[in-house]
């Protein structure tokens, strides 16, 4: 199995837990006289079963990501760097929201604001930020359907 299948089996298993606690809740309780439309017991070791899956597949992709090299680096610190980035570009693209924000004065008397950045040097930084990320995110794909799962 590639690595790249084991995390979307990942993503499966994470959608499919969510879906057994949609219906643990949906059959928790009902009139008094009535049956649950399905045991609450059989789900809970549905849920059993199927977070032991999700539980060795995590640690299957994640010792996979930590001894895999990629283009001299190790997968592991490409989906760190992955994630700052793209959580860097998500802080500057709010900044950048509230510094486009407009605050219309009706009189003379009301307050004025004035930007404290340059939103042009701001919104290029931004800009390189997301190319940055879409390239690291096309090697990491890459290797996702290159590397064998460990």
């Amino acid at each position: 199995m590639k690595l790249a299948e084991a995390l979307n089996l990942r993503a499966d298993l994470q959608k499919r837990v969510a879906q057994i606690k949609e219906r643990l809740n949906n059959n928790i309780k009902v009139q008094e006289g009535d049956e649950p439309a399905e045991a609450p017991e059989a789900l809970f070791r549905e849920l059993d079963a199927t977070l032991a899956q999700l539980q060795e597949m995590i640690f299957r992709i994640n010792r996979t990501n930590l001894s895999t090299e990629w283009e001299g680096r190790c997968l592991t610190d490409m989906i760190a760097e992955k994630d700052t980035l793209a959580l860097r570009i998500s802080v500057l693209r709010e900044v950048l929201d509230n510094a486009n924000v407009r605050s219309d004065r009706f009189s003379r008397n009301e307050i004025k604001f004035v930007r404290t950045i340059d939103v042009a040097a701001l919104q290029k930084q931004i800009d390189e930020l997301s190319k940055q990320l879409r390239e690291l995110d096309t090697h990491l794909q890459q290797a996702n359907w290159m590397t064998d799962l460990a």
